[in-house]
Order: C-alpha cells, then sequence, then structure tokens
C-alpha cells in the first residue's frame, strides 16, 4: 500500500510548495477553532479556493478544528462546518468529543481524529471507529509495538508522524504557557516554554550552578530511517509537522521523504537508506532529531536537559524563477547572502540534485557582480545544466 505523504501548510503559498514537492495532502488552519493562532491561516474564502485547486491536481486539503471546545463556541461551529462540508474539504481534524458529535449529527465531513486526543491503543482507537471516526491520527508516543497490535485488532486508517518538533507533556495537553504567559496552548496560543530555559533548584531551594540552563526542551522527531518499517506496517498517512515553517523547509523535507517513500515502493529488495537525507534534514532545522518514542528509547538522550545550541538558518540561498537554455542564465530571487566562488546544491521536484560553483552572477541590470546580499535580489546566475522555475538553491550540504 502507497501511504499518503501529509504536510503543513500555513497559507496558499505553502500549500502550493507542498504540493510541487511531492506532498499528497495538506493539513491547514481555518479562520478559528485550530491550533495555530499565530500561523498565517486561510479564511473561508481561502478555503475553498485551496481545496479546488487540491482537487483540480490530484491532492487533498485536511481541515484543523482541534480546539477545546467552550459552550459559548459551539453554535459558531456547527455554522463552520457546515461551510467546511459545503467547501468539500476531505476532512477535519478533531481533537474534543464535542466537535465529533456535532460533526456527526450536522454533517457527511470525514472525522480524522488529531493527535491531541493521545489515541496510543487499540480499545480507544476501536471506541472511536464506532463514533465514526474514519481516521486516528496516532499519539506522538506511540511504539512500534502498539502499532503492529491496533493494526490487527481495528481496520481503520492510521496516521502518523514522521518529522518535526515534539511536545514535552503529551502532544497538547500542557498547560505551561497557560501558567507563564496566560496563552492557552490548548486554543492555539502555546508560547513553547518548554523550550525556555530555568534555574534548576536543590530541596532547599538553592539554585544549582551547572554549565548549562536547565531545559524541559525536547529533541524532534525523525522517522526517516524507519519509512521501510513505517510502510510495511500499513500506515495509511506519514505527516510533517510545522504550519509555521518556511517554504524551504517544506520543500526539503517534503522532497526528502517523497523520495525515500518513492524508492522504497520502486526496488523494496535493493533500498539503501541515504545519510546525505539525513544531513540535508539536520541541516534544514538545526536541531538534533530521533525516533523518539517508536523504538522505545525514553530517556535522557530523547531531551535537551542541559541547554541547546540553534543558528539561524541561512542556507536557503535563493528560488529559481527562470532559465534560458541558450544563456545558460538562471534569474534567481535571492534568499540570503551568497557570492561568486561558492559550492551550492540546486533541487527540485524534476531534477536531480545538482551541485556547482557559482562561476558568473550578473543583477537584473546585466552587469557582472561579486556579491548578492540584498533581500529578494533578482540576479543571474551562470548554470551549465538545465534547472526549472521553482528549484530551490542552497548551500552545499556536507
Amino acid at each position: 500500500m502507497k501511504p499518503e505523504l501529509l504536510a503543513p501548510a500555513g497559507d496558499f503559498e505553502k500549500l502550493k510548495w507542498a504540493f510541487l514537492y511531492g506532498a499528497d495532502a495538506v493539513y491547514i488552519g481555518g479562520p478559528s477553532f485550530g491550533l495555530r493562532a499565530n500561523a498565517s491561516n486561510f479564511s473561508l474564502d481561502d478555503i475553498k479556493v485551496a481545496t479546488k485547486y487540491a482537487h483540480e491536481i490530484g491532492k487533498k486539503v485536511y481541515v484543523t478544528v482541534n480546539i477545546v471546545l467552550h459552550d459559548k463556541e459551539v453554535e459558531l461551529l456547527i455554522d463552520y462546518l457546515k461551510k467546511l462540508e459545503k467547501y468539500n474539504v476531505d476532512a477535519i481534524i478533531v481533537s474534543d468529543p464535542t466537535v465529533v458529535f456535532l460533526a456527526c449529527d450536522n454533517t457527511k465531513l470525514n472525522i480524522h481524529l488529531s493527535t491531541q486526543q493521545s489515541t496510543l491503543n487499540y480499545e480507544a482507537v476501536s471506541y472511536w471507529k464506532n463514533h465514526n471516526v474514519t481516521r486516528i491520527v496516532l499519539g506522538r508516543e506511540v511504539s512500534k509495538e502498539e502499532i503492529i497490535k491496533i493494526r490487527e485488532k481495528v481496520d481503520i486508517e492510521l496516521e502518523c508522524f514522521i518529522h518535526g518538533a515534539m511536545c514535552a507533556a503529551y502532544s497538547g495537553r500542557c498547560v505551561l504557557s497557560n501558567f507563564f504567559t496566560g496563552r492557552d496552548a490548548n486554543r492555539g496560543g502555546c508560547a513553547q516554554i518548554c523550550r525556555w530555559d530555568f534555574d534548576l533548584l536543590d530541596e532547599s531551594k538553592n539554585k544549582i550552578e551547572a554549565e548549562k540552563p536547565f531545559s524541559l526542551c525536547t529533541k524532534d522527531l525523525s522517522m526517516l530511517k524507519y519509512i521501510p518499517e513505517l510502510i510495511d506496517l500499513g500506515i495509511t498517512s506519514f505527516k510533517i509537522e510545522g504550519r509555521m515553517r518556511s517554504i524551504y523547509y517544506i520543500a526539503t523535507v517534503v522532497s526528502v521523504y517523497r523520495r525515500a517513500i518513492n524508492s522504497f515502493l520502486e526496488n523494496s529488495l535493493e533500498y539503501v537508506y541515504d545519510k546525505k537525507d539525513e544531513q540535508i534534514l539536520y541541516a534544514c532545522a538545526n536541531r538534533e532529531s530521533i525516533a523518539q518514542f517508536f523504538d522505545g528509547t525514553n530517556d535522557e538522550t530523547c531531551q535537551y536537559y542541559n541547554g541547546r545550541e540553534e543558528f539561524s538558518n541561512q542556507d536557503f540561498l535563493g528560488i529559481v524563477l527562470s532559465y534560458d537554455k541558450e544563456t545558460h542564465l538562471a534569474l534567481v530571487e535571492e534568499r540570503n547572502y551568497f557570492k561568486v566562488g561558492d559550492e551550492v546544491e540546486i533541487f527540485g521536484p524534476g531534477i536531480d540534485t545538482k551541485t556547482i560553483i557559482l562561476e558568473k552572477i550578473y543583477d537584473e541590470f546585466d552587469m557582472e557582480i561579486n556579491i548578492v546580499r540584498h533581500p529578494k535580489q533578482l540576479v543571474k546566475i551562470y548554470i551549465e545544466e538545465t534547472v526549472y522555475a521553482n528549484d530551490l538553491i542552497r548551500k552545499k550540504i556536507i
């Protein structure tokens, strides 16, 4: 069975990039009732247009309705759900049981149970199947053995997170943000308190001096090594976290997993794990990533207890806007500083990754220049091999 590759899309531009680089479906947030209050999100009109666009190219759109409801919102929600049904979205992603029941009673929407429900066992999966849920987004804390048992016991679509940030608590159940900042994590306002640095006190409330401050921060999730196992387990959908991430992040992560999935499905007997892809994913996020709970390793190696270092990612250099086959010049919109002599990589949905040394750069007036350092500056660079619009340029990944 070919699994679905499901990508985040914080806005319409990111939706297009996700599809272009290989996603089969995207999940998006609407104007309300979702858990990414700080993302750009989609208006109702945007959802209508996005869904139509996706269906025209054979893709799917799921809308998050995973907020924890209060009484005052129930009537507003019913109208909202009916509009999503009218716009023909492929499913809603839900965490609150009330939303499940309201959707069943008032619409014919497909319902995917959010990871916020922390579903980790086959009895819970069976319960939700009996209440008209069509897919379970398993809790990030689920192990391989638990997935096997769920798959054996219940015939239902299963979705697993394969890449992205992790929650320090059961997914979405943390209230640290509420207490520290007044921003409700379960209503879309998480301030990511688990990534803050803290003083660590002993039993007498004396500060423990250490080289680095104490942190609750978890390492990221990456299931790249386990793609063959997940496919063999019969997982329906592989989910990437990150609706607030950049187009570069989305294109990079989606393309890496698309390549791994396709490679294994095309010839599972000769499939070889590509360590270069692992390096690409690490460079894209600049945080360590591990398999977390899947392989049963739940110890201090899963978290940054003693602080961490994160550097602003400046690997993304530019977007190819067009290519002239006669002059071999690519028109590029700059994203980060680069110069003549730099070794860079060019990747895209229709090409193998190319590594080149920048020999010639011209500005938009065809004057030869040595350095590109102005945000979104338009320049032309010499590339011997053909590249295409929407290919991306990054620093060479060692």
